[in-house]
């Protein structure tokens, strides 16, 4: 049985599960996407967006789609995936399901829980009627199919005038226990006015079984909000990932959403940015360093609806073996959006001939006092800088990882978690294969 038809056909048992638990406004939504989905399928290589990106590969499995037993594994076995140097929140998913065990969560002066709690709590039924699936794209295949058999995930509320005193960590595991495994984590995130939240997430593979994961989340930065979110994506070959972040700021806040892909069989990055205010500003950052025969495609859009606001987008990738790349970048200013600041700038290098980057910056500007740029680059290492860093008698191999380390190095200077960014330096060099003799 195809994929598709499996989710189509388990549809109805996956709802009679949650009848009389859930909220009826979650309900309809959940019939109204599964709709949606079933109208219109998987996306394909024939839709524009993904024209570079094919799911072939990854739809031809058996997934389990709902695994339902926690398989508890030790923190001693997974230690090594937290930034255990800090103090933090911790959100954990073994499989799918909640690990109390290895999580810390709390109410106290804000919420930082499980979203398939939160949905059956009158308490929390105000702020979810509120917010939850008013900025995710309905007519997006794959948003569709996750608000279909939206169940779990992570739900923070941060009211007003609040500043967490330590960063918050989502960390989803599969064991493999369950063979292959689709997950579909559904998250919710309001940041409330003059608030600041910073939020770490990882989704992690402990065997070589075949996962595939659709997330969706939706962020809401009010007035004066400050959210610094950063994804770590070093996976496993026989994993793949499709992500798919909405973002509603509103007047004054500022939102850095780092993205650092490293790993995984195929990752797809759909991030939406919506501004509805003035003094907004959107940072979009992100390195990607991959190789044998692995996918990134990162897909972004800054929606300036409003005058007055700024974003910038960075992405640096680098590319060996036989990987391939896509960055889709857009920025769409309004006719209203006067005195919008937009830049955007994607950098990649091609470290053999089999490599591939397909680029596509784009401006689309209905707005006549702006300032917009946008630039794309595509190459080879300096010969010139490298036979200079060899000639003082330092081996190819690490002062090619100096130059390349240097080339990415401006977008890790946006991390303001001092360990978090040593442990992307040690990533970095780990995929370069060479020991860099400092951490930052």
């Amino acid at each position: 049985m195809e994929l598709k038809e499996k989710l189509i056909s388990s549809f109805l048992a996956f709802e009679n599960t949650e009848a009389g638990e859930v909220d009826s406004k979650i309900l309809d939504e959940r019939n109204q996407a599964f709709l949606q989905f079933e109208k219109l399928g998987f996306p394909t290589k024939k839709e524009e967006d993904w024209k570079y990106t094919s799911l072939k590969p990854i739809l031809n499995k058996d997934y389990n789609l709902f695994p339902e037993t926690e398989n508890n594994i030790e923190f001693k076995e997974v230690k090594r995936f937290f930034i255990h140097e800090i103090d933090s929140y911790k959100i954990v998913f073994v499989d799918g399901v909640y690990s109390s065990f290895l999580s810390e969560t709390t109410h106290e002066g804000c919420d930082i829980c499980l979203f398939s709690a939160a949905i059956k709590k009158p308490k929390y039924k105000m702020v979810i009627d509120h917010y939850f699936n008013t900025i995710a794209e309905k007519e997006e295949n794959l948003t569709a199919l996750n608000t279909a058999f939206t169940k779990e995930g992570v739900y923070i509320n941060i009211p007003k005038n609040t500043v967490l005193p330590k960063p918050i960590q989502v960390m989803h595991f599969s064991t493999g226990n369950n063979n292959d495994v689709l997950l579909q984590p559904r998250n919710l995130i309001v940041v409330g006015e003059n608030s600041h939240v910073q939020i770490i997430e990882r989704h992690q593979s402990l065997s070589q079984n075949a996962t595939l994961t659709n997330v969706v989340t939706e962020i809401f930065a009010l007035k004066r909000a400050i959210v610094d979110y950063y994804k770590i994506q070093n996976d496993l070959q026989t994993a793949s990932l499709i992500d798919n972040t909405y973002i509603l700021q509103k007047q004054n806040s500022i939102v850095t959403l780092n993205t650092y892909s490293f790993g995984g069989q195929l990752t797809r990055n759909n991030l939406k940015f919506y501004h509805n205010g003035t003094q907004i500003s959107s940072h979009l950052n992100g390195i990607t360093i991959i190789g044998d025969k692995q996918h990134v495609d990162h897909n972004t859009l800054v929606n300036h609806l409003t005058p007055h606001c700024e974003s910038r987008q960075n992405y640096k990738g680098i590319y060996a073996d036989k990987a391939t790349g896509v960055f889709n970048g857009k920025v769409l200013v309004h006719k209203e959006a006067q005195k919008t600041n937009a830049f955007q700038q994607n950098n990649n290098i091609l470290l053999h001939d089999g490599a591939t980057i397909n680029a596509k910056p784009q401006l689309k500007i209905y707005a006549n006092d702006v300032k917009c740029s946008h630039g794309c680059t595509i190459g080879q290492l300096d010969e010139d800088a490298l036979f200079y860093l060899r000639s003082r008698g330092i081996p190819k191999q690490e002062a090619t990882a100096l130059l390349l380390y240097a080339f990415s190095n401006d977008v890790l200077t946006c991390i303001k978690i001092p360990a978090l960014k040593n442990r992307i330096t040690k990533l970095i060099a780990l995929k370069l294969g060479v020991n860099l003799g400092f951490d930052l």
